[in-house]
């Protein structure tokens, strides 16, 4: 009995110290496991996916101000430009934003920003949707509705009561072909968004180079009882709507007629 009772004494003791190394281990290991996982955030911020929020009220009611939504920054990487349709958070690209009040973040705030586990405070972003892009022709003609190459958008995301054009002098009225390598943007809060209209007379004549936007807003985040998609509206995918598709077909008949023509032709004077 009394060799039965030191055999589990020492049994005790020997799980205790193993139980002791064990928590002493995790609690070593964990500045590794928090600078891993501040790592993956700031890697995944940098090239994937960051998330902002929303300061105002012109992408209403797409975007509520508060709003949290997060942008997909992978495709840019691969070549992909923003294409109609799509809600693009860019860099201001011409003091849009000047005499707009920036908040002063606290220095928890700028850690978790400057990780991508929340939106930065110190950024001057925008966020609005794309309606032309390079070699579009773009219209607003009295209250709309809004033309792009001549066709009408059915444009269910406009804010209700807002006219798809705005019938004013600063802006609201237009009709101009969108540069190569720039978008036109229009916030879907159409009475109460200065976006591409209202700038038309800066230096960049308010369109966004491509270069400026740092990704697609694909998805509401934040608050839960407001998750949502971001997709591309229908009204987008109507037939003849791209200016390059809608002259695709002639160029290519021209292309494949000239060989054709070429080849009766010296039939012809052969025989002659």
């Amino acid at each position: 009995m009394t060799s039965d009772d030191a055999d589990d004494t020492g049994a005790s003791d020997e799980s205790g110290e193993s139980g002791a190394k064990k928590q002493r281990s995790f609690w070593k290991e964990l500045p590794l496991l928090i600078g891993i996982a501040l790592l993956l955030a700031l890697l995944i911020k940098t090239f994937l996916v960051q998330a902002f929020s929303i300061p105002s009220d012109s992408m209403q009611n797409t975007l509520q101000q508060g709003d949290r939504v997060l942008v997909d920054k992978l495709t840019p990487w691969f070549g992909s430009e923003p294409e109609r349709g799509e809600v693009v958070v860019f860099h201001d690209p011409g003091n849009w934003l000047a005499g707009e009040p920036t908040p002063t973040p606290n220095a928890i705030q700028k850690v978790l920003s400057f990780i991508g586990l929340m939106p930065s405070a110190e950024e001057k972003d925008l966020i609005k949707r794309v309606v032309g892009v390079g070699g579009d022709t773009v219209e607003c003609k009295g209250t709309g509705p809004l033309l792009v190459n001549g066709k009408a958008l059915d444009e269910p995301y406009v804010f209700p009561g807002n006219t798809p054009c705005t019938d004013d002098t600063e802006g609201g009225q237009f009709k101009l072909k969108v540069p190569d390598g720039k978008l036109w943007v229009m916030g879907d809060h159409r009475q109460n968004s200065m976006d591409s209209r209202y700038h038309q007379n800066d230096p960049g004549g308010g369109f966004v180079p491509v270069d400026n936007v740092v990704g697609r807003a694909f998805v509401i985040a934040w608050p839960p009882t407001r998750w949502a998609t971001l997709p591309v509206p229908d009204t987008f995918d109507q037939p003849g709507l791209s200016a390059a598709m809608s002259a695709a077909p002639g160029a290519l008949g021209l292309a494949g007629a000239v060989p054709f023509v070429l080849w009766r032709r010296r039939k012809a004077a052969v025989q002659g």
